[in-house]
């Protein structure tokens, strides 16, 4: 059977304030807002989504922004950490870019060969990694950054469980991954061995369980060829006793939900249409844009939405 599965879509989050998390995604780290929408379904809040050029699978992490959201804790049972791949000789860059923006950040350190981890925290807490290496042949968004300097997408997640066993079941069995290595208690597994696909599995028992707020991931979506594909894994996953929801329409991609053992939740989205089925590339995040069946409240959504604008040259 072909695979069904060919890495990570895009990884959903939780923020308290709008305004500062367009500052730091596109502003300090230099991602393009891809697409400013509102959460489907509970329409009063912003769904912003940030990636490379045209928010290709692997490089998208997207974010529910809620006025207030009480912080939530890091934990196990949670998706912790979101990492993002980078060039290896651009460490010195951004080791000088989180100085000047005040961003707090751990020393650079080895992971496996070739990995060098910057660990920081955004605004509310949430975890980040920037993973300097030289394996990653995407191209950036050099939008604000150079090249050199830009950031070409994910390259993994990090998961805390009680045990990986699993989870690992899980990956390897319904979504196509292999383990790719493991170093004391972390387990990597990929549907493809290359930036924007890890998923590590720390086994981490003697942490608190965490607790959804500001600042914690709501789920991973996992990428899929198209509708055929997805309902082909949502039939291998009810083979496994799961409980997935039935195909959901997210205008850019089609998605199916389901709990993974651990208790997190997993996506199965497809890699089309794209977010180009309603802005041109070149206008790609500058207006609202909602599905057909909220366009009827626009106007009361624009009303209440806060306004969303940064000047990008002050980041350069």
């Amino acid at each position: 059977m072909d695979q069904l599965i060919s890495g990570i879509h895009h990884v959903k989050a939780l923020s308290g304030n709008a305004k500062k998390n367009l500052e730091f995604y596109a502003g300090i780290l230099g991602l393009r807002l891809v697409k400013k929408t509102v959460n489907f379904d509970a329409p009063g809040v912003y769904h912003l989504y940030y990636g490379d050029d045209i928010g290709n699978p692997g490089s998208l992490i997207t974010f529910f922004l809620y006025e207030g959201l009480v912080t939530g804790r890091h934990g196990k049972g949670m998706l912790n950490t979101t990492s993002f791949s980078v060039p290896l000789p651009s460490i010195g860059f951004w080791t000088e870019r989180l100085k000047r923006f005040k961003i707090p950040c751990k020393d650079p350190e080895e992971r496996f060969q070739n990995e060098i981890v910057i660990y920081l925290e955004d605004m509310d807490c949430l975890g980040i990694e920037l993973v300097f290496n030289d394996k990653d042949n995407r191209k950036g968004y050099t939008g604000l950054l150079d090249e050199e300097q830009a950031i070409r997408g994910l390259y993994g997640v990090e998961i805390w469980e009680e045990g990986y066993e699993r989870t690992a079941g899980l990956l390897t069995a319904q979504l196509n991954h292999r383990l790719i290595s493991e170093k004391g208690n972390r387990f990597r597994y990929a549907a493809e061995d290359s930036p924007g696909n890890y998923v590590d599995l720390v086994c981490s028992p003697e942490s608190l369980k965490g607790l959804s707020g500001s600042g914690t991931v709501h789920h991973i979506a996992f990428a899929t060829k198209d509708k055929n594909s997805q309902q082909l894994v949502r039939k291998k996953i009810m083979e496994r006793s799961m409980n997935p929801t039935p195909v959901l329409d997210r205008k850019y991609f089609s998605s199916i939900y389901f709990r993974e053992p651990g208790g997190i939740l997993f996506e199965v989205a497809t890699e089309i249409p794209g977010f180009e089925v309603d802005e041109d590339p070149a206008d790609l995040g500058q207006d609202l844009q909602l599905p057909g069946w909220l366009e009827k409240g626009r106007q009361k959504l624009e009303s209440e939405l806060e306004p969303l604008s940064i000047h990008l040259k002050s980041y350069l």
